[in-house]
């Protein structure tokens, strides 16, 4: 009996020292596996937003990229061209740079920040007009012009601000214009408004300033030009010179002749361009029998 007794107490003994090792290895294993697992609330950062932070859209579209635009040749408007007894020049090849001219536009004005197209419609400021080809000689009032700042896509792709003089019955047609022009992607590679000491400077060829205004007769007449009354445009002039027999305006866009050769900037019978000037009544330069002037669009045709 004394040694049944005995061996139930070893039995006992050994039966509560694995049930206490039970325990403490599961307890053991509970804790790890707490440590393992996440924390219910992370710590927040500036860098991980939480979900309850609402999207934040990009609140432009995306710049449409036009052609292989890079940064201007280095000589671009300092080659003075030789002039004739005529004080004209003749026209020249066109410099490889320029042949499919895409150059990146440079920013005279801020850019539209969220990338669309913004116009604005006032009277001339006086620093403005002061700058321009406009005098009390000019045919038209300096209180019949108006200074329209549009936005314009530029070779580049992106979104830039041009400004304008314009005749005050044009200036909400035109503001129609560049906006389709905007919409279309059509690409113009600068605009501003010149002065007198430009539009008379020596003539280097390669210039391709979109404009409006500009106080100056009709090319090889006396009469006024419908650039004088800020009622007719001119788009890209290298892009789309004026030809008449063996003058070329820019002098360098010879190139630019070929009309069959179609390339990003040009006006072409029933593109964007020819279409958005339509669209307000205004016809283009490059339907002229005796010359071609592919830049020009008027209010009257002239």
């Amino acid at each position: 009996m004394v040694w049944r007794s005995r061996v139930r107490a070893v039995v006992l003994l050994l039966l509560v020292a694995c049930l206490g090792l039970a325990v403490a290895a599961c307890s053991e294993a509970s804790a790890g596996a707490r440590s393992r697992q996440p924390s219910a609330t992370p710590p927040t950062s500036a860098a991980q937003p939480t979900s309850s932070a609402p999207r934040v859209e990009s609140p432009s579209p995306a710049a449409t990229s036009v052609g292989n635009a890079t940064a201007a040749p280095p000589w671009l408007g300092t080659r003075v061209l030789p002039v004739g007894p005529d004080g004209s020049a003749k026209a020249q090849t066109t410099p490889p740079e320029l042949r499919d001219r895409s150059i990146v536009t440079v920013d005279e004005l801020p850019p539209p920040a969220d990338g669309r197209f913004h116009p604005t419609v006032r009277t001339v400021p006086a620093d403005v007009l002061a700058r321009s080809s406009w005098t009390k000689a000019c045919p038209v009032a300096a209180t019949d012009l108006r200074y329209l700042t549009v936005s314009f896509r530029g070779f580049d792709g992106l979104a830039h601000t041009g400004e304008l003089l314009v005749n005050a019955r044009a200036a909400d047609g035109l503001v129609s214009v560049f906006r389709q022009l905007f919409s279309a992607n059509f690409p113009i590679e600068r605009m501003r408004i010149s002065s007198a000491a430009e539009l008379n400077g020596p003539p280097t060829g390669d210039g391709n300033t979109t404009e409006a205004f500009a106080c100056r007769p009709v090319r090889g007449q006396k009469s006024w030009s419908q650039h004088a009354y800020g009622l007719a445009v001119d788009i890209n002039p290298f892009q789309n010179p004026y030809h008449k027999g063996q003058v070329v305006l820019p002098e360098l866009a010879t190139a630019y002749l070929d009309r069959g050769d179609a390339r990003p900037g040009m006006a072409q019978p029933n593109n964007a361009a020819v279409r958005a000037f339509a669209s307000i009544g205004w016809p283009w330069g490059g339907d002229y029998r005796s010359l071609k002037d592919y830049m020009h669009f008027s209010a009257n045709g002239g």
